[in-house]
């Protein structure tokens, strides 16, 4: 029985046709993929299911039945539901506290009966959620839970989850399967948005590639596999075998000593790390997300104080300890890019256009700014040769980067961190919900850069993709390096090993 039949949906943003005559069957109770790349239109199809935006054309069928979906009230109302990638939550709020905003006008709110009733809903579906808990000190993992309860609180009959393994570690990702196949199993229809072509494969009956707008293909994941998809979604073969010369090690670019970083709290995050990291070389850092990454990745790119020990940089500065040094006076040495992992909190201002976003660390300075005024002809120059270097899509540089697609938005980040040939690259989750092909242009940047002689530390979860990268991988777990590895001796049940607190035998420098 089909749930959901689109017919003919376009939808344009001035001359851009962002949908072109979408058609596609979504039968009850199944798990429904959406792929394609990123700006592919996948997001507006969506944006229009949820009653964020209106159809220039086309008919929405629930059930057979055509409906008109003005509004996101009218969305919730015809039991459509969507667990966005960026989760809509007030951390300071309660999770029950977060699953009954805007559903409830009594006066006498019970927030203790509430509870009551989302603690049996969580319990039903096998979602483990404290409901007093306040949402801001949950894992993501456990948020993407309440996201998925706020939903079916709402008495959602479909769910859209856009790119929902995203910012989840690997034993998430195998629970959130489980929550979903139950959830399909217990009639629920899911449309689920990935570039993980794996999960897509593993979970989903049936797949609908979309390119440029436009339906490529439906088909089921039994009759396809990711090498088609792939090719599929970018319109070109996918190298998913990544070639890199044999390193060749030079001068010692960073070296950190007894290391030791404290998070928001106060708590100690970062414990004695030591290593070396040499120019043209990658070193990958391994491990279940919360175990220091991100604290070191700050330490290293001047944006969190350390509390002990020293970070020693000594491409063009000759060892001169940088261990108190401010982000604004390394960047002016033009010696460290960094790559955050959140591109949209971290990486850009979201209401700059590209050409602003691209100057951002250096806009004071020639030739951008002369005599207190910025140069706009030269900053739009820039932008102009920046796009086309680095392949980033839109109309023209004016156009502000919360209109680009997530695989553009971090094409800018790459852009403005590479220029100036950094000695020292630190990227932290380059490639979080990025398509393949997008991926893989990341990782040939950043290949290149390495083939130039820069030294990267590269941070990911994925460790798969951390094997490829990497020439030597460190395994952090709690907040220390347990072991350092030759990347072309190291195995996945090593790494696996000591990702979860394995005892390791030692630690090279």
């Amino acid at each position: 029985m089909t749930y959901l039949r689109l017919e003919g949906i376009t939808k344009r943003f001035g001359t851009f046709i962002a949908n072109n005559n979408i058609n596609l069957s979504v039968s009850c109770g199944s798990i429904y993929a959406l792929l394609g790349e990123n700006g592919a239109g996948k997001t507006t199809l969506m944006n229009i299911l949820c009653g964020l935006y209106q159809p220039d054309s086309g008919q929405i069928y629930l059930q057979d039945n055509p409906i008109q979906i003005a509004s996101a009230s009218d969305a919730i109302a015809h039991g459509i539901g969507m667990i966005h990638q960026h989760f809509m939550l007030v951390p300071q709020l309660s999770v029950t506290e977060n699953i009954i905003l805007g559903t409830s006008f009594d006066l006498r709110l019970n927030i203790k009966e509430k509870a009551q009733a989302i603690a049996q809903l969580a319990q039903s579906y096998s979602l483990d959620v404290n409901p007093f808990a306040k949402v801001g000190d949950l894992p993501v993992g456990v948020q993407q839970r309440v996201e998925i309860l706020k939903a079916l609180y709402r008495n959602a009959k479909l769910l859209i989850l856009d790119e929902p393994t995203a910012v989840l570690t690997p034993p998430e990702v195998k629970i959130l399967a489980a929550i979903l196949r139950q959830l399909a199993k217990e009639g629920h229809t899911i449309i689920f948005i990935s570039h993980k072509l794996e999960e897509v494969m593993n979970l989903c009956d049936t797949v609908t590639v979309l390119r440029r707008g436009a339906v490529v293909t439906t088909t089921k994941t039994a009759d396809t596999n990711t090498q088609e998809l792939a090719r599929l979604m970018v319109g070109r073969e996918i190298l998913f075998q990544l070639y890199k010369s044999v390193p060749f090690y030079g001068e010692v670019v960073l070296e950190v000593q007894k290391l030791q970083v404290q998070d928001e709290r106060n708590l100690l995050v970062v414990k004695d790390i030591s290593f070396e990291l040499h120019a043209g070389e990658i070193l990958g850092v391994a491990g279940v997300d919360g175990n220091g990454q991100r604290e070191l990745a700050e330490a290293i790119a001047g944006l969190r104080a350390i509390t002990s020990g020293r970070i020693m940089n000594r491409k063009d500065i000759l060892a001169k300890r940088v261990e108190t040094q401010i982000a604004r006076e390394r960047r002016g040495e033009r010696i460290t890019a960094y790559i955050p992992e959140d591109r949209q909190k971290m990486g850009l201002v979201m209401g700059f256009s590209i050409a602003r976003n691209l100057i951002l660390k250096v806009f004071k300075f020639l030739p951008f700014c002369r005599r207190w005024f910025l140069q706009y002809e030269v900053i739009n120059h820039h932008a102009v040769e920046a796009m086309q270097n680095f392949d980033i899509r839109a109309e023209n540089p004016s156009i502000k980067v919360s209109q680009l697609s997530g695989g553009n938005q971090q094409k800018v980040v790459l852009a403005r961190e590479l220029s100036g040939n950094p000695a020292l690259i630190v990227a932290m989750q380059p490639t979080r919900g990025l398509d393949v092909g997008a991926t893989e242009y990341v990782q040939q940047r950043l290949l290149a850069e390495r083939e130039r002689g820069a030294a990267i530390l590269y941070i990911s979860t994925e460790l798969e993709e951390i094997m490829a990268m990497s020439d030597r991988i460190a395994v952090m777990y709690e907040g220390q390096f347990v072991d350092i590895l030759d990347a072309a001796t190291a195995t996945v049940e090593q790494i696996g090993y000591l990702m979860t607190g394995g005892i390791s035998a030692g630690v090279e420098g």
